[in-house]
């Protein structure tokens, strides 16, 4: 069973979002459930800040010894961090999807928009537990 904290919210191609103290910045990740379908991640290939996208666009790849994913922006919005230790240590991700294994911050362009994501229930719900 994947752990799903409630003070998330989520998206259907399994990213997660976390709200930061700026309220224009969230911090996005992949979430347990999606690390432990992949397996162990190997490598990322991740944007640089200054970068922006449009909600539900690439953002980059998730390479696991099963498969090679792509990382989808939950919002539409500017890169302004990329977690640096990722590329040392892409297994982060599988340790602590949650934790030190978040990807990017995402400065979003329309907060409001954070209504249009999942909540933990919902998201129970869309990988069936």
């Amino acid at each position: 069973m994947s752990t799903i904290p409630e003070d998330l919210l989520y998206t259907n191609e399994h990213e997660y979002v976390r709200k930061t103290s700026d309220p224009t910045v969230v911090q996005v990740g992949v979430t347990d459930y999606a690390q432990g379908e992949l397996g162990d991640v190997v490598y990322l290939d991740l944007p640089k800040t200054g970068v922006a996208f449009g909600g539900g666009d690439s953002f980059g790849t998730i390479e696991a010894v099963k498969a090679v994913s792509d990382l989808y922006a939950p919002l539409a919005g500017t890169v302004v961090e990329v977690n640096g230790a990722l590329e040392s240590d892409p297994g982060l991700v599988n340790r602590d999807p949650y934790g030190g294994g978040w990807m990017i911050k995402l400065r979003v362009k329309d907060p409001a928009d954070l209504k249009t994501l999942l909540g933990s229930a919902a998201y129970k719900q869309h990988i069936g537990e």
